[in-house]
């Protein structure tokens, strides 16, 4: 049955689990633009630790949403989430399919569900409600969000205070519970027909392989140059969000005598992994994605085929 929207197509994955190739081969056969979902690849000039397709790459195979702020400047999921439904209107419009690609998560779950509209931290008021919870403990303070907003109580444990304390700040602060405030975010998904397509491995061994080799092509390429020259011509400190990127933050430290040269490999290569980690715990937990094998050689030919029927079902 043909769905009244447009379509999209979504690739999400770990790091190193070939989305950029993927998106390309669809580029070679379909109508299709890309749009770059990768919260490291918005920043100028940070080319070789964020993997980011070369110029002669991304002229062939042009990559919206890449190369937006300076190293000195922040991007958030809110701002991504303008930036790709504006991108991806301009692209539909021009009688195309938008294919957002990468690996930031988040960035993914804001386009899709919307961001809950939460109000900020309350210094005095959280400082009231530890005052309250000293003087009468968490769980009576879990049965006071029990009465406000039971939907959120009955997902906390009496005793999480932190969240206890956020929900209960939120109630006082807008006179509504925070899973109310959550479920209207979730009415926010965006006006397309979405295919989801998620690349997982078969065998993490083999990604960490692809993972290990690909951070020492980066040191080969000239990660350690790349960050002395961003150093030279921005003012940059290692709190910055790009200077908190994996592979970048290691750099730094190592720059700066804290770790030895084997240990910035080590490290970068270690906290890739982890990367990888969190990445496929969000594919797995937080998306309705169909699944590939990431490591299958015909994976392009896969995804390819895949996309070749949810455009002709339409």
């Amino acid at each position: 049955m043909n769905s009244p929207l447009p379509p999209a197509i979504l690739i999400m994955g770990p790091t190193a689990s070939g989305k950029t190739a993927a998106a390309m081969a669809l580029v070679d056969r379909f109508p299709v633009e890309l749009i770059s979902v990768d919260s490291a690849q918005v920043f100028i000039d940070m080319d070789v630790g964020t993997a980011k397709p070369d110029r002669a790459t991304l002229a062939r195979y042009p990559h919206r949403l890449i190369d937006l702020i300076t190293p000195e400047q922040s991007y958030s999921a809110a701002r991504f989430r303008h930036d790709a439904l504006a991108a991806m209107a301009e692209i539909t419009a021009a009688g195309k399919v938008p294919v957002l690609v990468g690996g930031t998560m988040l960035y993914f779950r804001a386009l899709l569900h919307g961001l809950a509209d939460l109000p900020q931290a309350d210094a005095a008021l959280r400082a009231e409600i530890d005052a309250e919870a000293a003087a009468e403990g968490w769980p009576a303070m879990h049965a006071k969000l029990a009465q406000l907003d039971p939907a959120t109580a009955a997902r906390l444990h009496p005793t999480d205070s932190q969240r206890l304390q956020r929900a209960l700040e939120i109630c006082r602060l807008t006179g509504r519970p925070m899973s109310e405030l959550l479920a209207e975010s979730e009415k926010q998904k965006p006006p397309y027909d979405f295919l989801s397509i998620g690349l997982l491995p078969s065998d993490r061994a083999v990604l960490h392989e692809r993972i290990a080799r690909r951070f020492d092509e980066m040191l080969l390429a000239g990660l350690d140059d790349e960050l002395r020259m961003l150093r030279g011509k921005y003012d940059l400190h290692p709190n910055l969000p790009s200077m908190r990127c994996v592979g970048y933050r290691q750099a730094w430290e190592a720059q700066e005598g804290l770790i030895s040269r084997p240990e910035l490999r080590d490290r970068g290569i270690f906290a890739t992994r982890q990367l990888a980690k969190r990445q496929i715990t969000w594919l797995t937990n937080s998306f309705e994605a169909e699944t590939f094998d990431c490591l299958d050689p015909a994976l392009s030919e896969r995804v390819a085929a895949r996309t070749a029927e949810f455009l002709a079902a339409r």
